[in-house]
């Protein structure tokens, strides 16, 4: 559940913060964590190449299993904490021989229970299995695109993935877009939708919260002169004309997908 905050502050009068219910550790796993180093924007020559980054609060990256291959071992939930590189809440998991991981936290999922993988396993929230074991009209995230690669797919918050049909050696998953695709029945996905549905209903309230994100001001293009971009200049608030990118391409519209990706005999359904 997100909070509306009193606005003693203008900073706080329209900020909506999530309410951080679900999360029952503040202290991540020291084994689970690697430091990560930020760019700035800029190349190994020191030259910016990417807008609009810069700045923002130090973090460190934390190690998530996303292939699930420790097959038939139970693991039980020992908390569920925030993770600041993704929008999902993560859950650390101690299997029964000690070892320890992180998972993305599926919606529904306690300290205390009991989760699998392998293709035994029950239908039950957290269990990861092949999608040849899982039954049609499942909900299911973290899943593989090719076999053993690891979960591509619905990582998000909020975000989960219906298996519709079986044929042959494929699947049929609805995805979140509204994409009918075939995966390969041998690919694994987790039980359940991603933890967080609430987090597209935050709201930051203030630019400097942006800042502490690492996201630098961006200055829309109709404001800028016309050497900047083919948007700018023209008297007055001059419209700018067809939206385009810095380098012309058309914004609105224009299909950039690859002309005879190898994925196209996949789709079965376009997204909308």
């Amino acid at each position: 559940m997100s909070k509306k905050i009193k606005p003693v502050t203008p900073g706080l009068r329209f900020r909506i913060a999530p309410s951080f219910d679900d999360i029952t550790s503040t202290s991540p796993e020291k084994s689970l964590l690697k430091s990560l180093k930020k760019s700035g924007g800029r190349n190994s020559s020191g030259k910016m190449t990417v807008r609009n980054i810069g700045g923002g609060h130090k973090r460190k990256m934390r190690l998530i299993d996303f292939k699930r291959i420790k097959d038939d071992i139970e693991a039980s939930v020992k908390s569920i904490e925030y993770d600041p590189n993704r929008s999902a809440n993560i859950a650390l998991i101690s299997y029964v021989d000690g070892e320890k991981s992180y998972i993305i936290a599926p919606n529904g999922l306690k300290v205390g229970n009991k989760v699998i993988s392998g293709n035994s396993s029950p239908i039950e929230v957290g269990n990861c299995l092949s999608l040849e074991s899982i039954p049609l009209g499942t909900i299911i995230h973290n899943v593989e695109l090719f076999p053993m690669k690891g979960a591509a797919m619905a990582r998000s918050a909020g975000s989960y993935i219906q298996l519709v049909a079986k044929e042959g050696k494929y699947a049929t998953l609805k995805l979140p877009s509204g994409e009918m695709r075939l995966v390969l029945l041998t690919c694994r996905a987790t039980i359940g939708a991603v933890s967080n549905s609430d987090h597209m209903n935050t709201r930051l309230g203030k630019a400097g919260r942006n800042r502490w994100l690492g996201k630098r001001p961006r200055v829309r293009a109709v404001a800028m002169n016309p050497v900047d971009h083919p948007m700018g200049g023209g008297e007055g608030k001059a419209s700018g004309g067809h939206p385009r990118s810095r380098n012309g391409l058309y914004s609105k519209g224009l299909k950039t997908r690859k002309k005879n990706k190898y994925s196209d005999k996949l789709i079965v359904k376009k997204r909308k």
